[in-house]
C-alpha cells in the first residue's frame, strides 16, 4: 500500500492542534530563560517533512566515523589519497599470527618506505564472489563443490554479502549480493555441465560486478575449477592487470587438477591470480579436501590485518606500483605478511563502509 502523503496542507483540527503544541512549547522555552529557535524569516520552521539527513562536514566525518553508537556499522575513514591493504601473517609453522600492533609493521612501495597511517585488525565483512566452473567436466564435482562454497559461507562473517557465478564457455550471474543461505543454495544448484572454461573472463566479469556494486570494502573471489582455461577471449595478463586495479579483490582458488591434461599450465594460472591479489591457491588431492579448505579460506579472511597508507608518490600519477610489506615482532620468529603485490593506481571514493 502506497505510504501516506504528509506534503499537502494540513487540515483545521491539525492547525489547532499544531497552535496548542506551539504555545506550550513557547512557555516552556520562556521558563526555561532563551526563546524558541527560528529560522532566518522569524518564523517557527515547518516540521510537517522530516528534513533530509546531511552530510557532515570533512572536518567531523573522522570523528563520527569513530563514535562508538554507530549502530553496528564498521567505518573507515579512508582520505582519498589512502591505500588500504588487507594482510595476513603466518608464523614458520603456517599459523595465522593475530596479535601484532602497527609497530610490528613495514610497508614499501616502490622500494620507498611508506608511513601507515591507520591500522586495524577486525573481523571486516566483505563482498565476495563464489566463482565456479560449470564445465562439462566438473559434472561430477559440482556436489562437493557447492557444499563446501556453502560452508565457506557459513563460516564466515554472518554480514558478508554474497554473489554467485558459475561458469563454462560464458559465465551467468546466478545470484547477485545476498547473505541468505536458501538463495545461494539454489544459484550453486543451478548445475548445466557442458561446454569449454572460459575461467580469465569470468573473474573479469566478477571483478567488474565487485567494482560497480558491491557496498563493502573488502573483497575477495572464491574460484573452483578444474581444467585450464580454454575459451576466454580475455588472458591471464589481462585478468591479472583487471584484479590488481587499486582495491581489486584477493582471489582465493581451487584447482581441481588431477585429471587435467595440462595442470602445470592451470596450476600456475591459478597460483598467480591468487599470489598477486594476496590470496592463495589450493590444489587438493581429493574432493573430500575441498570442504576443509573452504573453512580454513574462511579462517584466513577473517583474521587479517587492515593497513593504511599515503604513497609518497601521489596516485594521481597514475601507473603500476609494487608493495612490499613486512613484519616483525618479538617472540614470533621468522614471519610472512601476505597482502597484494601491488596494484594500479586509480582515484577512489573519499569513505568507504563496512556492515559490522
Amino acid at each position: 500500500m502506497p505510504g501516506r502523503d504528509i506534503t499537502g496542507p494540513t487540515n483545521r483540527a491539525a492547525r489547532v492542534l499544531l497552535s496548542l503544541a506551539l504555545a506550550v512549547f513557547c512557555l516552556a522555552t520562556s521558563a526555561a530563560g532563551r526563546p524558541p529557535q527560528q529560522n532566518s524569516t522569524g518564523a517557527k520552521p515547518d516540521q510537517s517533512q522530516s528534513p533530509k539527513p546531511q552530510e557532515p562536514a570533512p572536518s567531523d566525518q573522522k570523528a563520527a566515523a569513530q563514535k562508538p553508537e554507530d549502530q553496528g556499522i564498521y567505518v573507515f575513514h579512508k582520505n582519498v589519497d589512502e591505500v588500504l591493504l588487507h594482510a595476513t601473517v603466518i608464523d614458520s609453522h603456517q599459523h595465522i599470527v593475530t596479535n601484532l600492533d602497527r609497530s610490528a609493521f613495514s610497508v614499501v612501495e616502490e622500494g620507498k618506505p611508506q608511513t601507515i597511517l591507520s591500522f586495524h585488525h577486525v573481523d571486516i565483512p566483505v563482498a565476495m564472489g563464489i566463482v565456479i566452473d560449470n564445465s562439462g567436466s566438473m559434472r561430477e564435482k559440482r556436489n562437493k563443490v557447492n557444499q563446501a562454497a556453502l560452508n565457506l559461507v557459513r563460516s564466515s562473517n554472518p554480514k558478508d554479502e554474497v554473489f554467485v557465478v558459475n561458469f563454462n564457455d560464458e559465465q551467468y550471474l546466478d545470484q547477485d549480493f545476498t547473505n541468505d543461505l536458501l538463495k545461494l543454495k539454489d544459484a550453486l544448484e543451478k548445475i548445466d555441465a557442458r561446454g569449454g572454461t572460459a575461467l580469465y573472463d569470468a573473474v573479469v566479469a566478477s571483478a567488474d560486478h565487485l567494482k560497480q556494486n558491491a557496498r563493502l570494502e573488502k573483497k575477495v573471489l572464491f574460484v573452483v575449477t578444474d581444467g585450464e582455461d580454454n575459451a576466454s577471449t580475455e588472458s591471464l595478463e589481462q585478468a591479472v592487470r583487471n584484479l590488481q586495479q587499486e582495491n581489486g579483490p584477493s582471489v582465493y582458488a581451487i584447482g581441481l587438477l588431477g585429471d587435467e591434461e595440462h595442470p602445470k599450465r592451470a596450476r600456475k594460472a591459478l597460483q598467480i591470480l591468487a599470489e598477486r591479489t594476496g590470496g592463495i591457491a589450493f590444489f587438493p588431492k581429493t574432493l573430500d579436501e575441498v570442504d576443509e579448505i573452504s573453512r580454513t579460506i574462511a579462517n584466513d579472511i577473517r583474521n587479517q590485518y587492515a593497513i593504511g597508507y599515503k604513497p609518497s608518490t601521489p596516485k594521481s600519477a597514475g601507473g603500476f606500483r609494487q608493495v612490499v610489506v613486512t613484519a616483525k615482532a618479538k617472540g614470533h620468529g621468522k614471519l610472512t605478511v601476505r597482502t597484494k603485490s601491488g596494484y594500479y593506481a586509480g582515484a577512489e571514493t573519499a569513505d568507504t563502509t563496512s556492515t559490522k
